[in-house]
């Protein structure tokens, strides 16, 4: 491989938004990036950029929500790599209706198709991607798991008056990430003695596309946790939830 720390992460959703920036960041570490995303000339396209910033880059077509891409990918790392040490599950949507910044609690009336549709891309695809990947990541001397959560995911925040996201309920999004949340203190567990940590991330209010109005933070910090969590160190921690190397409440 052509990187000093012949370390290799794989990145959902990083054509663009907070998944390009942390694949940018990454891969100026040194680090080989393979770019998942949907559409691979969206790929292609975002791998251009990285390599014009000198990142060793390899673009793939990974729709997380399909088995035959999951499979696809693992077979590609098999046979490129033979391990994996970085799995940053980036990709995700909203879905609930919005009206500017947040919208009216609409909880009552959230449809089930809003529901399976959201916990298709931020539950269950992350679960089986991960699944999928994970004999690879055993393989790596310091695997890392990195789930894009939200504060969102928060029950204690939402539950408590007053508190930052009090009244911001888009059921479904918050719901599919208290889950994932779940996720990573579950496999964080079940992984306890080997070489791989579990964390999930709040990126923050970023200014992207899901972002929306009223976001505050730009796209370079809105990786920053991400990538702290892809390169902790030995003794760093696991089966935790943080916004830049800060716990946040489950």
């Amino acid at each position: 491989m052509s990187n000093g720390t012949d370390k290799v992460a794989l990145i959902t959703g990083a054509n663009k938004g907070i998944g390009l920036e942390t694949a940018k960041q990454l891969g100026k570490l040194g680090v080989t990036i393979v770019l998942a995303s949907r559409s691979l000339a969206n790929g292609e396209k975002a791998a251009a950029e990285l390599r014009s910033l000198g990142v060793d880059v390899r673009p793939i077509q990974l729709d997380v929500v399909s088995d035959t891409d999951r499979v696809a990918a693992a077979k590609y790392l098999e046979s490129e790599f033979g391990h994996l040490d970085i799995l940053i599950n980036n990709a995700g949507v909203m879905l609930d209706p919005r009206d500017g910044a947040w919208a009216k609690n609409a909880t009552s009336t959230t449809s089930a198709k809003v529901l399976h549709d959201t916990f298709e891309t931020n539950f269950f695809s992350v679960v089986a991607l991960t699944q999928t990947l994970l004999p690879l990541l055993r393989k790596s001397v310091a695997g890392r798991i990195v789930n894009l959560s939200s504060i969102l995911g928060s029950q204690t925040l939402h539950a408590t008056p007053g508190s930052p996201i009090y009244d911001a309920k888009t059921f479904a999004y918050d719901a599919s990430k208290a889950a994932l949340n779940s996720f990573t203190i579950h496999l964080a567990h079940e992984l306890q003695g080997a070489k791989i940590k579990v964390n999930s991330a709040h990126p923050g209010w970023v200014k992207t596309d899901m972002g929306g109005e009223g976001a505050v933070m730009e796209i370079g910090d809105g990786a920053k946790t991400s990538v702290e969590l892809a390169t902790l160190p030995e003794d760093g921690p696991t089966g935790g939830f943080f916004h830049l190397g800060e716990s946040l409440p489950w």
